[in-house]
């Protein structure tokens, strides 16, 4: 719309009288241009145009920043897992018999370029960690007299050409086997094969430079090498090295109790047509390592058909018939992998929507409480523009173009800055979130002004229990159905209903207080004013009715859209408390599981039936932080006699009753009463000991009530039973046989006068009992090892009975580990998919947390007029500003404090009614029990929490913008 210009003033000039004159009359003053609606109104508001825009940016950006901050945690959650499963497991690994002739080191690169050639589209291979190369499938007896001999076996051999072997070992003597093709002989006169060996494996089989080791004689050659140079291998555990481990030293071959050697030699490219004399076979292959730093979550079953169709496909057929090799063949870890990859996501993608889905509904309020506000500002305006003749769509369409110059911009740059900020190759998610929410932010102030234009409809009265009832049939249908299949059935995506669950569950509660809401305020106004004083009431009859403009039709009253804020408060407290509750579960399980691995919050244990060193159990129950000291003694070994079915291996444990107990009950593990184990008033000497048995074990062994326990030493004692335990700290299985028996009795029966392991409760320092640990060994057990050759791999043997590792070149904590909870709490949690999860719920509960306080503020300012001309009146009668501070909080605190508790008590029914439908075992780190356990504290965290906030910004803004405004309308009069 526009403003006619004003009239033209009629011209003094006198006009021409000749009436044959054809030419009209000049105008000699030009008709001024009307001024732009848009750039009117901007400069009319230029507070209000700005914080649009701001509004605009920081919705738009969260809206674009969130589905790019969950792809980011996906891609690196996925890349994480896949590298720790190991290089050998990400990859594909193909193979074809070796050809008859013509082998070469040509013809290995040329299928290997026809193998690469097929890959690069949803996933590429790292062309600088491809491994390829022959090997013989079968080793050889070596015949040489001279090799060493171990039980009288001869060692064995098997050749290997690995093209990039050369890259990762270093010549130490000799040369390195030719690379140019060699002639071959007939018979015997066929020259031997040359091949390098590892110095390690050289020495240990007894082989030297220029050595001619010969195999069992074979038909159609002569079966020998010759040793052209050694080698060592610069890194070992390096990945041209996999599924070769006698490369780099020579490895043991157990047959029963003996044992032979078994090395693998290099062959050099000229030997390579003629690989197949040793042994008759040869396989070529080619180890393809996937690049999985350049894997996307959101591609994973693009990514899964295309490794499936390389292994077993369209891909493998053309494969074989591209490279002529008619038995070329695939296998690959990956398909499983990414099967697992994958319903890791599905299960965590639920939990770590809640918060994004919360800030969501709190922003979309906000937004329509911000058109609302805007339609109610300007609504005498706009009805004045209908009334001079202008029509809805006009007036609607300038709305929309109005703010289409403060929301379009705003949002264009909120996006480019997400997605600069948080770089992801998938734009589409993000881009099609913020376009919604900024057509949120456009069509808000447009919408509601078209409804309010309108034309008025008689009242129904039936509309508003409709759409409540509506929404509770929704949040009853999304409750059930989570109740019955959980958030994320199984093998599919979550449901964006079921995630919605708690939203609803919000709304119903915003809904039911927005009933109850002004009674309650309306019962608290009538008993504050019977009291003395005018602060309370005033403010409590303005809560009740409401806080909006007075309605202009010819119904009167006050209509405003409190309500709004109310919701969104109440959706950002319940969200938040719904959301806290699951992380604290998630936290207590994930320690719960960790105590019962360590056994406690603490443990040192020493190696088979080793113990512990004098006082060391005793030090370490005095260290800061250790509640209860229980040492123990274990043995794994021991016998039950005497039961139905004859002897039954068992775990015994030695430990004092009630320190032992009181471990028990901490970790919630076949709690028992440490009486039990007292045996009463004096016994005789030769008294059965009491004695605790597991739940298996008492099944197991019958319904006698003595049996003889003989521990692994040879000695026997006589046990009592006295009680069950479903399980026990020691020995956390449910299904293990454990008998446990008290330290005094027992300890001179069994011998265990010093124990073998020690747990703690408390808050133990891991560091403090390493080093507790290496103070209490000898100087001998402690002290480096000393640079000296390795020895041959797998010719370590194990511990003495009952004596620890004497190695220097063992650590102190590696003689008697020490184990934290923790620790273990530390790489349960370690997993980069929890990580990102709890990251993006607490940033998107600090988000809803301000867009709810935003909503307050807005409401607050919307009546900021209204409530300076009422604190102006009052003045004039006396009150005092303290006094007006306290009738706003009065005013406001009521709709604050009452959406606080019924957010509590909403997250609270959100956890009762879903809760026990969640499986956190994503999020923990390990399979635990389907559930939620509901903890106030969780939930009262983010209510008082929001509810302070919101108290404090009413009171600072009741503080600093009340007393100029008031002065402004004592200045310029009650113009209303």
């Amino acid at each position: 719309m526009t403003t006619p210009p004003p009239a033209t003033p009629r011209s003094t000039t006198p006009r021409s009288t000749n009436p044959r004159s054809t030419h009209p009359p000049s105008d000699p003053s030009p008709r001024p241009r009307p001024a732009p609606w848009v750039r009117t109104r901007l400069r009319a508001a230029p507070l209000g145009t700005l914080l649009a825009a701001a509004l605009a940016f920081v919705a738009v950006l969260l809206a674009a920043a969130l589905p790019r901050a969950q792809d980011r945690g996906a891609d690196q959650a996925l890349r994480s897992f896949l590298e720790h499963t190991g290089a050998g497991r990400t990859g594909l690994q193909v193979s074809a018999p070796a050809p008859a002739s013509g082998q070469s080191a040509g013809a290995l690169d040329q299928t290997l370029k026809s193998l690469l050639a097929r890959t690069g589209n949803t996933f590429r291979v790292d062309p600088d960690a491809v491994v390829h190369g022959t090997r013989t499938t079968k080793r050889q007896p070596l015949l040489n007299p001279e090799l060493s001999r171990p039980h009288r076996l001869a060692p064995e051999m098997s050749l290997l050409y690995i093209q990039q072997a050369r890259d990762h070992v270093k010549l130490v003597e000799g040369r390195w086997p030719s690379d140019d093709p060699r002639p071959a002989g007939a018979g015997a006169d066929e020259p031997p094969l040359q091949v390098a060996l590892s110095k390690e494996a050289a020495d240990t089989i007894g082989a030297r430079v220029g050595s001619v080791l010969r195999s069992a004689p074979l038909t159609g050659g002569a079966a020998s090498v010759e040793v052209m140079g050694l080698y060592a291998v610069t890194d070992a555990t390096a990945d041209v090295w996999v599924n070769a481990d006698c490369v780099p030293r020579a490895c043991k071959k157990f047959l029963g109790e003996s044992y032979l050697w078994q090395a693998d030699a290099l062959l050099g490219a000229g030997d390579l047509d003629r690989m197949h004399l040793w042994g008759h076979e040869a396989e070529d292959f080619w180890r393809l390592p996937v690049d999985v730093g350049t894997l996307r979550a959101d591609r994973l079953d693009a990514t899964k058909e295309e490794i499936a169709s390389y292994v077993a496909g369209p891909t493998a057929a053309a494969l074989t018939f591209e490279t002529r090799r008619e038995r070329l063949r695939t296998t690959s870890w990956l398909p499983e992998l990414l099967e697992q990859a994958h319903a890791r996501t599905q299960a965590a993608a639920p939990l770590a929507a809640i918060g994004p889905a919360g800030v969501g509904g709190v922003a979309f309020v906000v937004l329509c409480l911000a058109g609302a506000l805007a339609g109610d500002r300007r609504e005498a305006e706009l009805r004045l523009l209908l009334a001079r003749g202008g029509s809805r769509a006009g007036i609607v369409g300038r709305l929309v173009g109005e703010g289409a110059v403060t929301a379009l911009p705003a949002a264009a740059a909120a996006t480019a800055l997400a997605v600069l900020l948080l770089p992801t190759p998938r734009l589409a998610p993000a881009l099609v979130s913020a376009a919604a929410v900024a057509l949120i932010a456009l069509l808000a102030f447009p919408v509601r002004a078209a409804v309010m234009l309108s034309p008025r409809r008689p009242a129904g009265r039936w509309r508003r229990p409709v759409a409540e009832l509506l929404v509770l049939t929704a949040t009853a249908a999304a409750v059930l159905e989570v109740r019955r299949r959980g958030v994320a059935p199984a093998g599919e995506d979550p449901d964006p209903l079921l995630v919605a669950a708690p939203l609803l569950l919000a709304l119903c509660g915003a809904l039911l207080l927005a009933r109850l809401l002004p009674l309650a305020t309306g019962l608290l106004a009538r008993a504050a004013g019977r009291r003395s004083g005018l602060v309370g009431f005033l403010g409590l009859a303005r809560a009740a009715r409401g806080s909006g403009t007075r309605g202009t039709g010819p119904v009167g009253g006050r209509s405003g859209p409190s309500v709004l804020s109310t919701v969104a408060l109440l959706l950002a407290i319940t969200t938040g408390g719904f959301g806290a509750a699951v992380l604290e579960s998630v936290d207590s399980s994930r320690l719960a599981v960790a105590r019962l691995t360590v056994g406690g919050d603490a443990a040192i244990s020493a190696y088979g039936k080793a113990l512990l060193p004098d006082g060391l159990a005793k030090a370490a129950g005095e260290l800061p932080g250790v509640r209860t000291s229980v040492p123990l003694w274990i043995d794994h070994d021991s016998t039950l006699l005497g039961g139905p079915k004859g002897s039954t291996q068992v775990t015994v444990i030695v430990a004092e009753p009630a320190a032992y107990a009181e471990l028990s009950r901490a970790l919630g593990c076949g709690s028992f009463d440490p009486g039990l184990l007292s045996g009463g008033a004096a016994q005789p000497a030769d008294a059965p000991v009491p004695a605790l048995v597991s739940s298996g074990l008492a099944g197991r062994a019958g319904a006698q009530d003595t049996y003889v326990l003989r521990p692994g030493d040879g000695r026997e004692l006589r046990a009592r039973v006295t009680g069950v335990i479903d399980c026990t700290p020691a020995r956390p299985a449910r299904d293990a046989a454990t008998v446990v028996l008290p330290s005094g009795p027992a300890t001179a029966l069994i011998g265990a006068d010093r124990p073998n392991r020690w747990f703690g409760l408390g808050s133990p320092d891991g560091e403090r009992l390493r080093a507790l640990v290496r103070a209490a060994l000898p100087a001998a057990q402690t002290a480096p090892a000393p640079a000296a050759t390795a020895a041959p791999a797998a010719t370590t043997e194990g511990p003495a009975a009952g004596q620890p590792p004497a190695s220097g070149a063992q650590l102190a904590d590696e003689v008697y580990p020490v184990r934290t909870s923790a620790d273990v709490v530390a790489e349960l949690g370690a997993d980069p998919l929890q990580r990102s999860a709890q990251r993006l719920f607490w940033a998107s509960v600090a988000a809803a947390a301000g867009f709810a306080l935003l909503a307050v503020l807005l409401t607050l300012m919307r009546t900021v007029p209204e409530r300076a001309a009422l604190l102006a009146r009052l003045r004039t009668m006396g009150l005092r500003r303290r006094q007006g501070v306290a009738l706003i909080l009065a005013e406001t605190l009521p709709q604050t404090v009452a959406a606080a508790l019924g957010g509590a008590g909403v997250a609270a029914a959100a956890v009762a009614l879903l809760g026990p439908a969640l499986d956190l075992s994503t999020l923990v780190g390990t399979r635990v029990p389907t559930g939620v356990r509901l903890t106030a504290w969780p939930v009262l965290t983010q209510a008082l929490g929001l509810a302070a906030l919101v108290a404090a910004a009413v009171l600072v803004e009741a503080a600093t913008s009340g007393r100029r405004q008031i002065t402004t309308e004592l200045r310029a009069g009650d113009q209303r």
